[in-house]
C-alpha cells in the first residue's frame, strides 16, 4: 500500500468548484478504528449543504462523505479481517474527520457493517445511507406494519425509492409523489402502487384513493409540504419527518394544535451505522442479487468528475442515488 491516496479536499464552503482532487496521506489507524480501500460511495444531499456552509456540523478543511463502501484494509485491534466487504456510514464522518470521498478511508469498528455480495460496487456503493434511512424511518420511525398503506413524499429521491421497495417486500400498499408525471414510470419499477403528482396539495387525493388516508407517511420534502401530509394520515396514523429536499427545515410559529389533525403522530428519523443491522443489510442485497428487489440508482461517476455529480445533485436530474466508483 502506497502512503498517499487521491481524495477530494474541501478548504472552505463553495459552489462545487471548492471540491478539490489532491494526494494527500493516507489516514494511519489504530485500534479501535478500521481503515477502508474505498470501492464506491453514494452522494447525499447533506454533503451539499456542508459543502455549501449551511451545514450545523463540521469544520474545514475537510474530505466529505458521510459513506462509503469498500475492503477492509487494516484492522489493528483485530476486530475485522482485513479483505472483508463493508459499508460504513454516519458517526462524524465527512464532518468531524475526514470521510469517504478518498481511496481510503479510517473509520471507529463500530460504524462498520460486514457484508457478502458478488454484486458490483457501483450498486453496493448505493446502499449504506440510502438503505440505512428508508429502513429506520419505516422500522423506527412509523413502526410500520406489514400489509399497511404508506405515502413517500419525496419518491422519486434515492431514499424515497428504497422506502418503496422495502414497504412492498412487505406487503404494504404505496402511494409516491413526484413534481413531474414523467417519473411515473421510475416510481412503478420501485413498486409504487399509486405514483401522484405533488402540487403542494396532495391530502385530497391520497383521501380520494384510500378512504381514511394512509397509515403512515415518509416527509422527505421538507416542512413547506409537511401540514399537508399530515392531513393525508388517518387517525392514529404516524408520518415521520426524514428528509429535507426543499431545504425547508424549520416552522416559524409552530401551533402543535393547528398542524396536528386529531390522533395523528408526527415522528422523526435520523440514524446512525447501527440502525442498519448486519442482517437487514445482508437480507436486502440477497434480494438484489435474486432479482426480487432493486437498487435505484440514478449516475454512476468516477472520482474526478465530482465536480459535476454535485452540479446533478443541486440541478435535481440524477433520478436515483448518484454514485462514484473509483478505479
Amino acid at each position: 500500500m502506497t502512503d498517499t491516496m487521491r481524495a477530494v479536499v474541501i478548504e472552505h464552503p463553495g459552489p462545487p468548484e471548492v471540491l478539490q482532487l489532491r494526494d494527500v496521506p493516507v489516514p494511519r489507524v489504530e485500534s479501535g478504528r478500521v481503515l477502508i480501500r474505498v470501492k464506491a460511495f453514494g452522494l447525499n444531499r447533506s454533503e451539499l449543504h456542508f459543502r455549501s456552509g449551511v451545514a450545523s456540523t463540521g469544520d474545514f478543511p475537510r474530505i466529505p462523505g458521510i459513506e462509503a463502501t469498500g475492503v477492509v484494509e487494516a484492522a489493528p485491534g483485530g476486530e475485522v479481517e482485513p479483505g472483508t466487504q463493508v459499508m460504513t456510514m454516519m458517526g462524524g464522518m465527512g464532518r468531524s474527520f475526514d470521510g469517504g470521498y478518498a481511496e481510503f478511508v479510517s473509520v471507529p469498528v463500530n460504524q462498520v457493517i460486514p457484508f457478502e455480495s458478488d454484486l458490483d460496487w457501483s450498486t453496493l456503493g448505493a446502499i449504506p445511507e440510502m438503505l440505512q434511512t428508508a429502513y429506520g424511518s419505516l422500522s423506527v420511525g412509523l413502526q410500520a406494519v406489514d400489509g399497511q398503506s404508506l405515502l413517500i413524499r419525496g419518491g422519486t429521491s434515492s431514499v424515497g425509492l428504497a422506502a418503496a421497495v422495502l414497504a412492498k417486500r412487505r406487503g404494504m400498499t404505496v402511494l409516491a409523489t413526484t413534481r413531474s408525471e414523467a417519473r411515473f414510470d421510475l416510481l412503478r419499477s420501485a413498486g409504487v402502487d399509486h405514483p401522484l403528482v405533488d402540487t403542494g396539495e396532495i391530502s385530497s387525493e391520497v383521501h380520494r384513493l384510500l378512504g381514511g388516508g394512509v397509515d403512515g407517511a415518509i416527509e422527505l420534502v421538507g416542512v413547506n409540504v409537511m401540514r399537508d401530509t399530515l392531513r393525508a394520515t388517518r387517525p392514529g396514523g404516524t408520518v415521520c419527518f426524514t428528509g429535507m429536499l426543499s431545504d425547508d427545515w424549520t416552522i416559524p410559529e409552530f401551533y402543535p394544535m393547528d398542524w396536528l389533525p386529531n390522533g395523528v403522530r408526527l415522528t422523526a428519523y435520523s440514524g446512525e451505522a447501527e440502525g442498519l443491522p448486519a442482517a437487514v443489510l445482508q437480507d436486502y442485497l440477497d434480494a438484489v442479487a435474486a432479482g426480487t428487489a432493486v437498487v435505484p440508482i440514478g449516475h454512476v461517476y468516477p472520482l474526478d468528475q465530482i465536480v459535476r455529480a454535485h452540479h446533478d445533485l443541486e440541478e435535481n436530474t440524477v433520478g436515483g442515488k448518484a454514485v462514484v466508483v473509483l478505479d
